[in-house]
């Protein structure tokens, strides 16, 4: 077994909506057939006993190797702890090779798992041991690493409960929720609501206490302190119990509280001070320590904190009995469990110990209670019960106005009193803290007591009820045609007022500017496009080798337009070997459709109206021909669709007709170039989807001109002493094909075209492009230039010479090193009412030199 090209599918793709690794795995003739390894699967099962080995989905009696490492894979991650469920191996036309396909929750621990699968599916071969307790404890521990604590996660699924699209933004807790301008961000359980004013008034514990107090909010008398000398006289002053902590602090670090006497007072200055050089004095209150969480302007969550205690059995130590508490899985180190240890060595938990009489080796008499802290805060081992439902409503409206005097959207506010059921002033509590980022452990999954929902009041409070922070998404994709699209379509949002972000074979253009040049029709250009803050619309190319190495850069578009597919292009390449392999990639946009969205679809082309069978939202078609079945059963069905008809484009829904004069549409030159014409009715039914008004359509449709600096490379014409000039980057048989019938409606004494090939193309789709042209060009011009990709000098030119060896109307053939020098040697060639097709390769500087060219005359 040897495993190749390993990657990670971030997005919907050809296998699944769910993000996966992706490899390629070469099978030996007896791996293609785990019965005749003898003994294999015993070994297998024998290593990994809850190892779940899925029939594959063909129902084979037997399976290869290769399944069995995608099911290995996939156990290993649910073993974990990991919420996964899809695996797949798929034959791929090689013989003996397949591709796994593995789902992950968190792709660093995907590709762990994949590895450690292969080292389990080794082992079982080779009859080595394999340390599978090892192994899962690597998953473990690296999920516990990568993935989002509790807070952020409990956010996280509330957003994905109202179908609100994330992205993690950081390995951290920054989290993106929606798209363009309308995205929220959060970092753990703060937002991009949350001032760095309030966040740091609620640093500094006086500050806080200030402005509490001036808004009429309880909260414990003293001050901060410097020294420890200080400390106790501030001590002195207060004559009672106090507590010490940090000026500045969190999580309840260097906090000691119920403090009598100098050597108290004193030892835990010493602490606190470690943290923050200003330590604050204050009164102690007793009672209980209660958390109460706020959102926005709501009380959503109150919990009581008991400081972390072992009762006593009068056989084993407190290190013991702490020991055995902290075997509770759901205790942990940090913040990614619901609880966490509890510490004893510290001084803060020595101190208390000892204030007791006992230390860690002591053995508490049965029944008896030992504190090991005074501070309940989770962070220090204590535990948490839910008392939400108990709050009192005035007691929640000063909890709410301490928030908000803080000036906090989201809030813990940490409240000392007998009880919630009584406000503060008939008991005599405080608030002795005001917490920004707040831990929601406690309230998420409180030691006793039901949870509650406060990642939903989070995801409430950002992204009022009916919002979900999604921007209209138009995705295209097709063999032909598909920069062409999505620049109209930009062109016809921009005009209604949208900010649009636009992606292609060209680059990245936010509001009309371009940020990025180059190809970038694949998923990270879409993604950076919905990060982007001034975008109301994404439009975005979805070329084929995009989704075959990541997937979509989106959970789900809007519209999706699917121009044609043809005869294909790109054959033969990661697997997709014929014309119905490149639709299936090709319909990924249209399985990944919005339920209230739409699929404009090409009629006339058999293998994208088939898609329509696999659009989960509505559909419409276009095609030229009014009359054509699919167009017309649609339309007796009500349903949408455009066609031309005398003259016009026409977008029809029942009895219902817009139409559009194609003598208006600059692109189609008046309607005589056929396949702009498609590209026009494919734009202006996804307007049409988006529900875009009928004047915007037509004045984006009358506006757009298909010229160098709007659209290279598509079809741009110009005038060279009298001859025609055209410009396009068409480099497959129907883009050819295309352009054959769009040159033949216009005038012409002599026809001349220039041409190279693409070297990652098959030897017959090469030779079919000059097979087309030599039927309809009287010159033909072959180049070698910088598009060889792998093939040999002169192998192209070959292939292209061969395609040209029946030409019915070719006469003069002229081989040419460089793409500039064939251009140049052709318009030499030009006299007045001629006609030169250039299809151009590198395309910004081939018309830069051609526009030169021209302007020289």
């Amino acid at each position: 077994m040897e495993v190749s090209r390993v990657r990670a599918l971030r997005g919907p793709n050809l296998w699944s909506r769910r993000t996966s690794i992706e490899a390629i795995v070469s099978c030996t003739g007896v791996e293609r057939a785990i019965d005749a390894m003898e003994g294999f699967e015993t070994r297998l099962r024998a290593r990994f006993p809850e190892l779940d080995l899925l029939r594959p989905m063909n129902n084979e009696q037997s399976y290869s190797l290769a399944h069995a490492l995608s099911c290995a894979a996939l156990s290993l991650q649910s073993q974990a702890g990991c919420a996964v469920s899809f695996s797949r191996s798929s034959l791929t036309v090689e013989e003996g090779v397949y591709q796994v396909i593995v789902e992950y929750s968190e792709e660093d621990v995907g590709r762990l798992a994949f590895d450690l699968a292969q080292d389990l599916c080794r082992a079982a071969i080779d009859d080595t041991p394999f340390d599978l307790a090892g192994a899962l404890a690597r998953l473990r521990e690296l999920n516990e690493d990568v993935r989002l604590g509790p807070s952020t996660g409990a956010i996280v699924q509330a957003a994905v409960s109202r179908a609100i699209p994330y992205r993690r933004l950081t390995h951290g807790s920054l989290v993106q929720f929606g798209w363009g301008s309308r995205q929220r961000r959060i970092q753990a359980a703060e937002t991009d609501c949350t001032s760095a004013i309030a966040e740091s008034i609620a640093q500094d514990k006086d500050l806080t206490k200030m402005l509490l107090n001036a808004a009429g909010v309880p909260v414990p008398d003293g001050r901060s302190v410097t020294t420890a000398e200080e400390a106790w006289e501030v001590a002195q002053e207060i004559g009672g119990a106090v507590v010490v902590k940090p000026r500045d602090g969190n999580q309840g670090k260097g906090v000691a509280v119920n403090l009598q006497g100098r050597d108290q007072v004193v030892a835990a200055f010493e602490v606190a001070s470690t943290i923050c050089s200003e330590v604050i004095v204050e009164r102690y209150f007793p009672g209980h320590d209660f958390r109460l969480l706020v959102v926005g302007d709501k009380l959503v969550a109150a919990a009581r904190r008991d400081p972390p205690q072992v009762i006593g059995d009068g056989q084993l130590s407190i290190a013991e009995l702490v020991q055995a508490i902290n075997a509770d899985p759901a205790r942990g180190e940090g913040h990614g469990t619901s609880l966490t240890k509890i510490r004893i060595h510290d001084d803060i938990a020595v101190a208390t110990m000892a204030k007791q009489g006992y230390d860690a080796s002591s053995i508490p008499a049965k029944g008896v209670l030992v504190a090991l802290r005074n501070n309940a805060n989770l962070s220090t081992g204590g535990t948490a019960t839910d008392i939400t439902d108990h709050v009192h409503p005035e007691l929640a409206a000063v909890a709410v106005a301490a928030a908000q005097m803080v000036g906090l959207d989201i809030c813990g506010i940490d409240l000392v009193s007998e009880s919630v059921f009584q406000p503060l002033d008939q008991q005599g509590g405080c608030i002795v803290e005001v917490n920004a980022a707040p831990g929601l452990r406690m309230h998420l999954s409180p030691s006793f007591g039901k949870g509650r929902a406060v990642g939903e009041a989070i995801i409430a409070n950002m992204f009022p009820e009916g919002e979900n922070g999604r921007i209209p998404v138009v995705a295209i994709a097709g063999t032909n045609g598909k920069t062409t699209t999505t620049r109209l379509i930009a062109h016809i949002l921009a005009g209604s007022g949208l900010r649009v972000g636009m992606t292609n074979s060209d680059g990245v253009y936010v509001n009309g500017r371009c940020i990025d040049t180059g190809d970038c029709s694949g998923p990270r250009s879409a993604r950076n496009v919905l990060m982007h803050p001034d975008v109301d619309a994404g439009v975005f190319e979805t070329a084929r080798g995009g989704i075959l190495r990541e997937g979509l850069g989106f959970d789900r578009c809007n519209v999706a337009v699917v121009t044609n597919v043809g005869m294909g292009d790109h054959l033969g390449l990661n697997y997709i070997s014929t014309v119905e392999d490149l639709a299936i990639v090709k319909r990924v946009i249209v399985e990944n459709v919005a339920p209230d969205g739409t699929a404009v679809l090409n009629a006339a082309d058999p293998f994208v109206a088939a898609m329509a069978e696999n659009c989960p939202g509505a559909v419409t078609f276009f095609a030229s021909d009014r009359s054509h079945p699919i167009l017309a059963t649609h339309r007796a069905q009500g349903r949408r669709v455009v066609f031309v008809e005398d003259g016009f484009i026409v977008l029809a829904e029942g009895g219902n007709e817009q139409r559009f004069a194609l003598k208006d549409i600059p692109l189609t030159n008046g309607g005589t170039i056929a396949f702009q014409v498609e590209n026009a009715m494919a734009a202006v039914a996804a307007g049409w989807a988006l529900g875009v008004d009928t004047a915007v359509l037509r004045a984006g449709l009358t506006s757009f001109v298909s010229d160098a600096s709007t659209a290279p490379g598509r079809f741009n014409m110009f005038s060279y002493r009298g001859a025609t000039l055209i410009a396009d980057y068409g480099h497959n048989p129907d883009a050819i094909l295309a352009l054959v019938g769009a040159v033949d409606g216009m005038p012409s004494k002599r026809r001349s075209v220039v041409i190279s090939g693409a070297g990652d193309r098959r030897d017959i789709d090469i030779r079919r492009q000059t097979e087309i042209l030599g039927e309809a060009f009287d010159d033909v011009i072959l180049y070698e230039d910088m598009c060889q990709r792998g093939r040999a000098d002169g192998e192209v030119l070959a292939l292209l010479q061969q395609g040209l060896v029946n030409a019915g109307r070719t006469t003069h053939i002229q081989e040419i090193r460089g793409e500039f020098r064939a251009i140049d040697t052709a318009l030499e060639r030009l006299n007045e009412g001629d006609l030169c097709l250039v299809l151009i390769d590198q395309v910004e500087a081939a018309l830069e030199h051609i526009a030169k060219k021209v302007a020289q005359g």
